[in-house]
């Protein structure tokens, strides 16, 4: 009934769990490792996953490649990160609701929240909805160098109402150094769409979020973006932690909201600034692909890698 794509590097402290998370209602479970050094592989394997390995660009790359490339037989298709797991109720949810969906329906929304210091961070608008579900050959992946997403070709898509959880057991060092990455592929897409540097697909859109999100998109991008981003990221922290209630989540979830909401908001900023510099007197977009993948320190983003098929 359903198969499960889990991309992975390095991932040996979770990929027993996912696996076993999905186990019970998953017909294949396939593991696309990015040349891991751990025991990921070796892990996967033991618990029965079908592992391929496959060279890593970009998350929407890598699972793009994925549902194209890998031998899934299953009528559903559900992606999965390695530092997730779903609970019981959704498990059980899943496995009564999915065979019962009409012929209109290609995609299923599911809600997830995080656990960040061992707690769970349930206030300051930390639930997500993300397409996670799909009928094979129904959607593809956004190519976007950040915030990836599901977008369905065909049908409607619903949304499941129990939770699924990000539940990284790392240490907050890894969390910073993740952080920062994801803070310069960021700054990347920013200034691929600001110079239109690659195809109109990795523009930003609201067509392919879900309803309830349309709202937040339109506010990120018609006011935050065009704000100062030392005003515009204190702003977003006040917003998540006082009027929407993130100081419910207690000492843990200060640090995870002023990490995630106001320090990492302030460094894309930064890198934005840093790299459009550099970037604004250059005469070509090959050239400023050239040195945005030189100040990066990606260099396929001098190329046309990540451009749309």
């Amino acid at each position: 009934m359903l198969s499960v794509i889990i991309l992975t590097r390095d991932e040996e402290i979770h990929i027993e769990r996912a696996i076993r998370s999905v186990a019970p209602i998953a017909a294949k479970i396939f593991v696309v490792d990015s040349f891991s050094t751990d025991r990921t592989c070796e892990v996967a394997r033991s618990l029965g996953a079908y592992v391929v390995q496959h060279e890593f660009i970009t998350q929407s790359q890598q699972f793009e490649w994925a549902i194209g490339a890998l031998p899934i037989e299953t009528e559903w298709v559900m992606r999965l990160d390695a530092d997730e797991i779903l609970t019981d109720e959704l498990r059980d949810e899943i496995t009564e609701q999915l065979p019962k969906l009409q012929r209109d329906i290609s995609g299923v929304y599911l809600r997830l929240a995080y656990v960040f210091m061992g707690r769970k961070v349930v206030h300051g608008g930390r639930s997500l909805k993300l397409l996670r579900i799909f009928r094979k050959g129904a959607a593809r992946v956004k190519r976007r160098w950040m915030d990836e997403r599901m977008v369905l070709m065909e049908g409607h898509a619903v949304t499941f109402k129990n939770m699924m959880f990000d539940h990284n057991l790392k240490t907050l060092t890894f969390f910073i150094e993740k952080h920062n990455d994801y803070a310069t592929r960021e700054a990347i897409q920013t200034l691929c769409e600001k110079y239109s540097l690659f195809a109109s697909e990795n523009q930003s859109s609201d067509e392919d979020i879900p309803r309830g999100g349309k709202l937040k998109y339109r506010l990120k991008h018609n006011i935050y973006d065009r704000m100062p981003y030392w005003i515009a990221s204190s702003a977003f922290f006040s917003y998540r932690y006082f009027l929407s209630f993130g100081f419910l989540d207690g000492k843990e979830g200060l640090a995870y909201h002023f990490l995630q909401g106001y320090w990492y908001r302030f460094l894309v900023g930064a890198k934005v600034e840093e790299f459009d510099r550099a970037l604004r007197r250059l005469p070509t977009s090959q050239a400023r692909r050239t040195e945005l993948a030189r100040l990066s320190g990606f260099p396929s983003v001098a190329t046309r890698e990540t451009d749309d098929r």
